[in-house]
C-alpha cells in the first residue's frame, strides 16, 4: 500500500457536533434573515440606534474571539502533533479570551442601560439583546467546553478517540466565533 492511499481524509470531530453546528447555523441564520427584513422596513431608526454602538468594545471583542479561537487551533494542533504538555496552558489561555469577551459585552449592555436604552427601545435594540444575549449564551456554554478540553487535555495518551473530543469542542467554539463576526457586521459595520 502506498503512501497516500494510507492516508484517510476526514471531517475533524464527532458527526453529532456538525449537526449541531449546522443545526445553530440554520437558527441563526432565520434570525439574521428577520433582523434584516425589518432594518429593510426602516433604515433611518436602525441606522441611527447603530450610531450609538459603541465601535471600539465590538472591535475589541472580536479581537478577543478571533484570538480565542486561534489558540484553541494551536491547541488542537498539539494534540495532534503529541506535543501535550502546551494543550491545557493554550485552552486556558482560549478560556480567558472567552471570560474577557463576557466581560467586555457586560460591560457594553451596562453602558446602555445606563444611557437608557433598553430592549424595548425600537425593534434595533430588541435585535442587539436578543441576539448578542443568544450569543453570549453560547460564549458561557462555550467557556464550560473550554475548561472540560482544558481538563481532559491534561489526560491525553494520542488516542485518536481522544483528538476527535478536542476536535469536537474546538468546533463548537469556532462557531461561536463566527456567530459573533457575523453580529459584528451586522450591528457596528453595515450601513
Amino acid at each position: 500500500m502506498n503512501d497516500s492511499a494510507s492516508h484517510v481524509h476526514r471531517l475533524p470531530a464527532e458527526p453529532g457536533i456538525w449537526v449541531l453546528i449546522c443545526g445553530d447555523l440554520l437558527v441563526f441564520s432565520v434570525f439574521f434573515l428577520t433582523y434584516f427584513h425589518s432594518r429593510s422596513e426602516n433604515v433611518a431608526s436602525f441606522m441611527a440606534s447603530q450610531a450609538h454602538l459603541n465601535q471600539k468594545l465590538g472591535a475589541i471583542n472580536t479581537l478577543v474571539l478571533l484570538s480565542s479561537s486561534w489558540f484553541v487551533a494551536l491547541a488542537v494542533d498539539a494534540a495532534r502533533r503529541r506535543v501535550t504538555r502546551f494543550v491545557p496552558l493554550l485552552f486556558g489561555v482560549s478560556l480567558l479570551c472567552a471570560l474577557t469577551f463576557g466581560v467586555i459585552k457586560v460591560c457594553e449592555y451596562t453602558q446602555k442601560i445606563h444611557q437608557g436604552v433598553y430592549i424595548t427601545t425600537n425593534d434595533f435594540y430588541m435585535y442587539y439583546y436578543i441576539l448578542t444575549g443568544i450569543h453570549l449564551m453560547h460564549v458561557v456554554i462555550g467557556s464550560g467546553v473550554l475548561i472540560a478540553m482544558m481538563l481532559f487535555s491534561r489526560r491525553l495518551n494520542g488516542a485518536p478517540e481522544k483528538l476527535r473530543i478536542l476536535e469536537s469542542g474546538a468546533s463548537f467554539w469556532h462557531l461561536v466565533d463566527v456567530l459573533w463576526v457575523i453580529l459584528f457586521a451586522i450591528f457596528y459595520l453595515v450601513k
